[in-house]
């Protein structure tokens, strides 16, 4: 059936459309392939429903019309330990908040309950789809596209009298990331002259990511003092990107949420040409080795000698660089991603 003729209606990461997680995965499939949708209306009947994780599952899990639906759901909620005390919280908090309309307490079970009413689901790791096909069992694994950030590509790998670290994402992952590799960033500045330049949004919300506000500069500066803000827009994003030496991204290995985010952002670097040293994750220890690029550290020790090593090689820097790049373009083209859309569409209309 052809998706152009269908009524969709779509529950979206922003009311504007314009989230990461919405120009970067269905919107820009949609726009791409000229389908018409909607910000889905509880109260109206659709042919196909388009669901993301930020949308209100209280009410979705028990949608009662005749839509074939799709379920998004990119972070790895079902790995979360049962004890996690921010797990056990999230189904009240966003009742209180009005994200939800029915309580629901255990947010565990409300994502379980989604994916049980989907007709597929999409998630981002190998891990999640393990976790998710208990639940059901058209699983689709589809990244993020990137053209629209990556707009500019790292060709000089020099280093001037100041190594700069790069790092680009959400305010709020901030003090998580870096502790991670706060002590090694302070060996590396009894050595070296460093900075560290963060691009992410200036201010956030500490609670729900709404509530209580937090200045990131106030964060930033008990990590590592040299440090520089940038306000992430997509039109300077990569030029500030690739004005830097090394991306990081360091993440907490004991933290199963985190840890188990997909490769999403060390691909949008390596679009970049940006030479990238990661924690190793499931999802960056795979990318890694499929690039053959050895550059996911584990343990305090594999960081410092890592950064340490880029820092005084540039051969190495543009080979990571450009290796990065190739493979990233090779495996994770637009029409790559676009393909892996149209099967996950096909294969819940094929039976409509």
């Amino acid at each position: 059936m052809d998706m152009k003729d269908l009524r969709i209606g779509y529950v979206p990461y922003s009311m504007n459309l314009e989230g990461p997680g919405d120009r970067r995965r269905f919107c820009f499939y949609a726009k791409k392939r000229n389908i018409q949708f909607e910000v889905a209306n509880p109260d109206k009947d659709y042919d196909l429903l388009y669901i993301t994780s930020l949308a209100d599952l209280s009410f979705w899990s028990n949608y009662k019309g005749n839509a074939k639906i799709v379920f998004e759901v990119i972070d790895s909620y079902l790995s979360v330990n049962k004890s996690d005390w921010k797990g056990q919280l999230r189904g009240l908090a966003k009742f209180v908040t009005r994200q939800s309309r029915y309580l629901q307490l255990d947010y565990r079970k409300a994502i379980q309950a989604m994916c049980q009413r989907a007709d597929a689901v999409v998630c981002s790791t190998e891990e999640q789809k393990k976790d998710i096909s208990e639940f059901c069992k058209n699983v689709h694994i589809i990244l993020d596209v990137h053209s629209s950030v990556a707009s500019h590509v790292k060709t000089d790998y020099s280093a001037g009298d100041v190594f700069n670290f790069v790092w680009e994402g959400l305010p709020f992952n901030v003090s998580s990331s870096f502790n991670e590799i706060r002590e090694v960033l302070e060996y590396l500045q009894s050595k070296y002259k460093i900075a560290l330049h963060l691009v992410t949004d200036l201010e956030y919300g500490k609670y729900m990511n709404k509530y209580g506000k937090q200045r990131t500069a106030d964060i930033a500066k008990k990590i590592f003092p040299n440090t520089y803000i940038y306000e992430w827009n997509e039109q300077m994003c990569s030029t500030i990107i690739t004005a830097c030496d090394l991306a990081l991204i360091p993440l907490p290995l004991d933290d199963t949420f985190l840890a188990g985010k997909p490769e999403n952002k060390l691909l949008l670097l390596w679009r970049m040409g940006m030479p990238t040293v990661v924690s190793a994750t499931p999802a960056y220890t795979r990318a890694m080795e499929r690039s053959g690029l050895q550059m996911a550290c584990r343990t305090q020790q594999d960081w410092q000698e890592t950064l340490e090593r880029y820092i005084l090689d540039e051969a190495a820097r543009r080979e990571a660089g450009q290796n990065g790049k190739n493979f990233a373009e090779s495996n994770y083209s637009e029409e790559r991603i676009l393909k892996l859309w149209d099967n996950l569409f096909e294969s819940v209309l094929s039976v409509i």
